[in-house]
């Protein structure tokens, strides 16, 4: 079964201030894009870089998750700290995933440029930074479309089946109207 943990960091909606809308966004994405079965475990945590720390290391050390996707505390103000509690229990840094996130990002808003955003890997589980608001999760998991709905920039989503499936991962499929996962010819399932 494919794992992928959603993690919604705000200091409000994990003190009931407000309703979270990171994760009921990502879950629904989730649900129409990916065919492949999968379950969420989901957590709605303060900023606090020691909880973001031990609620990754949970994910991914107990739970063995092999995607987790958070949303929220990215951006420059001293609050937001995802990010570096992020790189502070990674492996690996994966930096092609925040450059293409803030790239999708600079077609909507020019404070993109302000988006602390990593990606990185812990074992064999790829955790990504994406923002917080819903319209920006879409936007980052899809990509660019026009009016038609061709693809101008590629969303994350595309790199992410192929990059579990090399770190020895589930194989991935999507629904590819909504996004169209790459694979080098060799790496599809009838050739694996």
């Amino acid at each position: 079964m494919f794992k992928i943990g959603l993690i919604s960091v705000s200091d409000r909606a994990s003190s009931g201030i407000y309703k979270d809308e990171g994760i009921p966004t990502l879950a629904s994405w989730l649900k129409k894009s990916i065919k492949t079965p999968f379950e969420t475990i989901d957590r709605v945590i303060p900023d606090e870089q020691s909880i973001i720390k031990q609620t990754l290391c949970e994910l991914v050390d107990k739970l063995n998750c092999d995607l987790i996707l958070t949303t929220g505390g990215t951006g420059p103000a001293l609050r937001d700290v995802t990010p570096d509690a992020t790189l502070a229990i990674a492996d690996r840094i994966m930096p092609g995933f925040g450059e293409q996130m803030r790239q999708i990002s600079l077609h909507f808003v020019p404070t993109a440029i302000l988006s602390r955003q990593v990606g990185v890997i812990r074992k064999k589980c790829l955790i990504l930074n994406l923002p917080g608001r819903p319209k920006s999760i879409q936007e980052t998991l899809e990509g660019v479309k026009d009016s038609q709905g061709n693809v101008i920039v590629n969303g994350i989503f595309a790199s992410i089946p192929y990059c579990i499936q090399l770190l020895e991962g589930p194989y991935i499929e999507t629904h590819e109207l909504i996004v169209k996962s790459f694979r080098p010819k060799d790496a599809f399932k009838s050739n694996v």
